[in-house]
């Protein structure tokens, strides 16, 4: 292990070994990192821990600095650790680049059926012990983090001391058509709400389309080919705090007049680019819908299907009208695999993931109508991310668990409130508000 420090705290750098198959104790391996913070001042206390699972899937661990957002109310009273879950961060990657190393897709897709968030919780219970002695610790779950969360209590509730999601209650039985039949919507309402925020934007938007779907795609930074359909996707934004000033931001400043006529402008496309890019964090797309996979039916492209339910976010027919142009949010389609160079490669293991019928349950209603581990959620009012009506329905369902709906704040509001939502989940798991 080594230690360092940081303005106001102390790290540790950790790692694990764990099964990639924890069915198979004795088979391969795969490495997890996490990151340990402590407050420099407390640094040899005895301290409980408090464990934090990022969102996604496939984001490893925040990388803070000092007691930035949340992390300085936990560290208050508790040591935190930040753990790269399995293929994030500084664990053993899964990308374009590793899992050629596995054989050809079908041995790519057999491997990457082990990170979900079954697999994630397995991963926690065995290291576990190794920190804490055998106590059980509480764990926060922003968004996806939730999910896995949510398996905790289903499978191991022994491990957990206390239970807090902020944007991460899932539905405990829908199939991803479900899931992304209620996404459309409010996607369609987030996108409704920026274009009255700033009216000027849907012009510029159905410019911009209207200047892809005539001169052809725009090929970026690393060979990124931005399509219309890449371009509506930059509406996931708009599921954060700050997003829709970001895409309004983005958007301002597109064209630039050249000897050719206006095309877009360099620092536009750039930052477009770094938005819609999955070379960072490939297993987002890979896994995404496998996460809302708990039976035999394949997901099959959900997002795709389900958007052709939803004609008015074709953008040809938006062109060919006066309609504003939709952008799409939270959706992982084929054409993905298409467009970025860092998930070509992968495209085919991509879709027999897609095609798989041996998923398993993910969630046990029985044992958490039994909860007896204190448990508090953050739920915000018609989150982009995933559906408020999913989330409540879960939360009638898990025994003493205690909601905080609020629309005051976006998915990301565990990290853009600062230590208050930290703070209010914790006094609604003590019981103390």
């Amino acid at each position: 292990m080594t230690s360092y420090r940081q303005p106001g705290v102390v790290l540790t750098d950790h790692t694990f070994d764990v099964p990639l198959d924890h069915t198979r104790p004795d088979g391969e391996r795969i490495e997890l990192y996490a990151r340990e913070v402590v407050a420099g001042d407390r640094s040899d206390a005895e301290l409980p821990w408090l464990l934090y699972l990022e969102g996604g899937p496939g984001f490893g661990a925040r990388r803070f600095v000092g007691r930035q957002a949340w992390l300085a109310r936990a560290l208050k009273e508790y040591r935190v650790l930040l753990l790269d879950q399995r293929g994030t961060g500084r664990s053993t990657p899964a990308n374009r680049q590793t899992l050629p190393l596995r054989g050809g897709p079908r041995e790519q897709a057999d491997y990457l059926a082990h990170f979900r968030a079954d697999s994630i919780v397995r991963d926690c219970e065995t290291i576990r012990p190794r920190l804490t002695g055998g106590a059980p610790w509480t764990v926060l779950g922003q968004s996806f983090g939730g999910f896995c969360v949510t398996h905790y209590l289903s499978t191991a509730p022994e491990g957990l001391h206390t239970a807090l999601l902020t944007g991460g209650l899932p539905s405990l039985d829908a199939h991803a058509d479900d899931v992304y039949r209620a996404a459309y919507p409010r996607i369609q309402r987030k996108v409704e709400a920026h274009y009255a925020r700033y009216p000027q934007d849907v012009e510029r938007a159905r410019r911009i389309a209207r200047h892809l779907a005539e001169h052809g795609p725009v090929t970026l930074g690393g060979g990124y080919l931005l399509t219309v359909e890449a371009f509506q996707s930059l509406g996931i934004l708009l599921g954060s705090g700050d997003g829709s000033h970001r895409l309004h931001h983005l958007l301002e400043n597109a064209f630039v007049r050249t000897p050719n006529g206006h095309e877009l402008a360099d620092a536009f496309l750039e930052e477009a680019h770094s938005a819609l890019s999955y070379a960072g964090h490939p297993l987002y797309a890979l896994v995404h819908e496998a996460i809302y996979a708990q039976d035999e039916r394949p997901t099959a492209w959900s997002a795709q299907r389900m958007r052709a339910e939803f004609p008015q976010f074709d953008a040809e027919r938006s062109l060919a009208g006066d309609a504003p142009l939709l952008f799409t949010g939270e959706t992982v389609h084929p054409w993905h695999f298409d467009c970025d160079p860092s998930l070509a490669p992968l495209r085919e293991a991509a879709g027999l993931l897609a095609a798989r019928t041996d998923w398993t349950p993910l969630y046990d209603p029985s044992r958490l109508a039994r909860n007896t581990v204190p448990t508090a959620a953050a739920i915000y009012h018609d989150d982009m991310y995933v559906d408020t009506s999913h989330s409540l329905t879960t939360a009638r369902a898990i025994r003493g668990l205690r909601t905080w709906v609020t629309d005051e704040y976006e998915h990301d509001g565990v990290r853009a409130s600062g230590p208050r939502v930290l703070d209010r989940l914790l006094a609604l798991a003590r019981d103390e508000r």
